[in-house]
């Protein structure tokens, strides 16, 4: 009989994008098991210009993946809604999403909406609350402060999940 290797766990950054909120969220990941290590927010004063507010964003990610040192990341897709200049500022807040734990050497794993939901929680269509309460039984130390860093630990959860498949779209990809 052969032992089965030995898995290190796998830290996995979360992130949900957003101009006046990005949340944020840190889980370990060892087999099936989920272990919460950290959540929160960066969030620009409102004041701000948005060049000003995106880099605000940056340092707060770059804090984030400095002290946590996560191994993966995920950002939740951008939905499109009614308001034109409103999707594209929320874009370029996703692209810094995606840049920070780009600048670290960290590849960055994309998933919809719909599909966070429906993983955390069984519908693709659940509500704040219903997620909420699924991150409580998935993390029971989790006690995220903002609706942005619970988002951002679904879809950390998500990418734990999901990631045997996201990694093999990479390298069929080449990337």
């Amino acid at each position: 009989m052969s032992s089965q290797p030995i898995r290190s766990p796998v830290r996995i950054l979360g992130i949900d994008p957003g101009l006046r909120r990005t949340g944020w969220g840190v889980i370990e990941v060892e087999g099936n098991r989920l272990v919460y290590v950290g959540c929160g927010s960066v969030e620009p004063p409102n004041d701000l210009p948005l060049s000003s507010r995106l880099l605000a964003i940056h340092d707060g990610l770059a804090a984030v993946l400095g002290d946590f040192r996560p191994l993966e990341a995920a950002v939740e897709q951008t939905f499109v809604n009614k308001d034109g200049v409103a999707t594209l500022k929320l874009g370029q807040a996703r692209g810094v999403a995606m840049l920070a734990p780009a600048m670290f050497g960290i590849s960055v794993a994309e998933y919809a909406p719909n599909q966070v939901k429906k993983t955390v929680v069984g519908a693709g269509h659940a509500d704040k609350n219903q997620i909420m309460v699924m991150l409580k039984i998935l993390l029971p130390k989790a006690e995220p402060k903002s609706a942005d860093a619970a988002d951002a630990l679904a879809v950390a959860v998500t990418h734990a999940h999901h990631r045997g498949s996201a990694a093999l779209r990479l390298k069929v990809a080449g990337l």
